[in-house]
């Protein structure tokens, strides 16, 4: 068996068939809403994995610069909480480039999971972090961590005894609603079992002069990274989406304490998708993707409600925009 095809035997079991039906199900769906939706995981085929790595190097997107810092500089404190022989489960790996931080720290940890729904990115960008950990047992997992049923699947491939710590980086869970990360939190704890823990990035910034400028850039790649769901949608299920026909907005809401990305239409028009008519009125929009922006209580009381507690927190130390912690929790009684 070669190598590629050891790392494909740890998928979920999910043919392709089956992701691209589960594609087809939310396009037809959400496009149907009055207020039209497409879920932000279908952002991330092999294109807008790449246009989200070149996000996070953009200057006004503060959240993975804060983040990293307060890794390189508490990665050894969080290490020696965590303990040895740790299996590190990342949900929503991308590009992996946040990892090594953690791996470098720990004290030999047994295994590294990652979790990606894009089986092309995921392959890829696990090369340099296997060159870099060769002796690192790395089981990569094709998957929808916000699926249930995958999130079943994977408590079947980790270990049933040591340490299985969860690795959330980025405030990837500020893209779900609190009831939705509730649940992930939930089935999560579920999967990797009682007293595993959860390294999480939370972002905690409500400033729109801060945060609109992070999901809306100067040089315009969010806006690429946005539409290209649109290419995705032409490509896979047939559709007609005019790219020049709408428009990448960014808006803060106050109220639900989140940013919202959004795909505004210029025109009136109609699309077609899968052989299914699709309005727009000028100025209607679809809406991909929240972040949820969590102050300390509304975070606690979102972990509590979903049995993990915080044991540590690490805050960036000086002067970057923004105000983006990493939280160490546990789950259900300690290990």
């Amino acid at each position: 068996m070669t190598k590629q095809q050891r790392m494909q035997a740890h998928e979920t079991g999910r043919p392709n068939a089956q992701i691209d039906a589960r594609f087809a199900a939310d396009v037809l769906q959400g496009l149907s809403r009055s207020q039209k939706t497409l879920p932000c995981a279908w952002l991330y085929d092999l294109r807008g994995s790449e246009l989200f790595v070149e996000i996070t190097g953009l200057e006004e997107y503060y959240p993975t610069r804060s983040e990293i810092g307060t890794l390189k500089r508490s990665a050894r404190e969080i290490a020696r909480q965590i303990g040895a022989h740790a299996t590190v489960v990342e949900f929503g790996s991308g590009s992996s480039h946040k990892t090594p931080l953690l791996l470098e720290a720990l004290e030999a940890p047994a295994a590294y999971v990652p979790i990606d729904i894009s089986a092309e990115f995921l392959y890829e960008s696990l090369k340099p972090l296997q060159a870099r950990f060769p002796a690192l047992h790395v089981e990569p997992v094709v998957a929808d961590f916000s699926k249930a049923e995958d999130m079943r699947k994977l408590r079947k491939l980790l270990p049933a005894d040591g340490r299985n710590v969860g690795f959330f980086p980025g405030s990837t869970i500020g893209n779900f609603t609190p009831p939705e990360a509730t649940l992930f939190l939930r089935q999560a704890g579920d999967a990797l079992g009682q007293g595993s823990l959860m390294l999480i990035g939370v972002d905690s910034t409500t400033d729109p002069e801060i945060l609109v400028p992070a999901y809306d850039d100067a040089r315009k790649v969010t806006a690429a990274f946005n539409l290209n769901l649109l290419v995705r949608i032409n490509r896979e299920l047939s559709g007609n989406f005019r790219l020049g026909d709408f428009r990448h907005e960014a808006r803060f809401n106050p109220e639900q304490s989140r940013v919202e990305m959004h795909l505004v239409s210029l025109i009136d028009q109609d699309v077609w998708v899968q052989g299914s008519r699709f309005q727009f009125k000028a100025g209607e929009s679809i809406h991909t993707e929240n972040s949820y922006k969590y102050g300390e209580q509304k975070f606690a009381q979102l972990c509590a409600a979903a049995g993990w507690q915080e044991i540590g927190k690490w805050m960036e130390a000086g002067g970057e925009r923004g105000n983006f912690g990493v939280h160490l929790l546990r789950c259900g009684a300690a290990a």
